[in-house]
């Protein structure tokens, strides 16, 4: 997502798009609710996006198996395609999603696959770098981590699957905004905390924060 409203904004900067407004939406932004509301829906956000960037996160939802959703997915999918050959001049549509899935997305139609130019593969970030996104969490936070709970925090990282369940970023957010609710809870109820002991992170909100994840982890999808 980042990547892509960047794009728009070089594009707008070299002249190529009239505008460079980044539009991000999802399969219940194109789809409608009744046969012929679908094609009518995708006009209106095609419309709205001419002249910049329309992103598509997860557009393999829409062409998703299932009686009733596929039809309505795939009609998006055609209408979609035809607004692109018309606007080609003036709309610049990227789609996002997992690769397998994007896959059977540029097939659900004979003419989609051509119509985008370019494919960008993101790898996994690895150990380090979500150590140094977790960093930057701290540092926007005003947060300090002493060195031991940084190391094992990293550990955690470095050891965490990359399956479907891994979310990179977000991963280390989850993580970091986990150790804040440790902290809370451990100063909850206590005398009244110093302004340093509000912003400092111990080794005990770090075990509690990695005994939620692990816990977390035996229930894929729940919340």
């Amino acid at each position: 997502t980042t990547v892509a409203r960047i794009y728009g904004k070089l594009l707008a900067a070299l002249g190529v798009l009239p505008k460079g407004q980044f539009s991000e939406v999802a399969r219940r932004d194109l789809v409608g609710q009744y046969l012929g509301h679908t094609a009518e829906k995708a006009s209106v956000v095609c419309q709205g996006a001419t002249g910049g960037v329309l992103f598509i996160d997860e557009a393999y939802a829409l062409s998703r198996a299932g009686a009733e959703s596929d039809s309505f997915g795939q009609e998006a999918i055609d209408t979609l395609v035809k607004l692109m050959e018309d606007h080609r001049d003036e709309l610049v549509v990227i789609v996002a999603g997992y690769p397998d899935e994007m896959a059977g997305f540029l097939d659900s139609n004979p003419g989609f696959a051509s119509r985008f130019a370019r494919t960008l593969n993101f790898p996994d970030y690895d150990a380090g770098e979500l150590l140094a996104i977790f960093d930057l969490f701290t540092r926007r936070a005003g947060a300090i981590v002493e060195p031991a709970d940084r190391e094992q925090g990293g550990k955690y990282l470095k050891a965490l699957p990359r399956d479907r369940s891994f979310a990179n970023g977000r991963t280390v957010r989850n993580l970091f905004e986990r150790l804040l609710a440790a902290q809370a809870a451990r100063l909850h109820g206590g005398a009244r905390a110093t302004d340093e002991e509000l912003r400092t992170l111990v080794e005990a909100d770090v075990r509690a924060s990695l005994a939620v994840s692990s816990s977390d982890a035996q229930y894929p999808g729940y919340v």
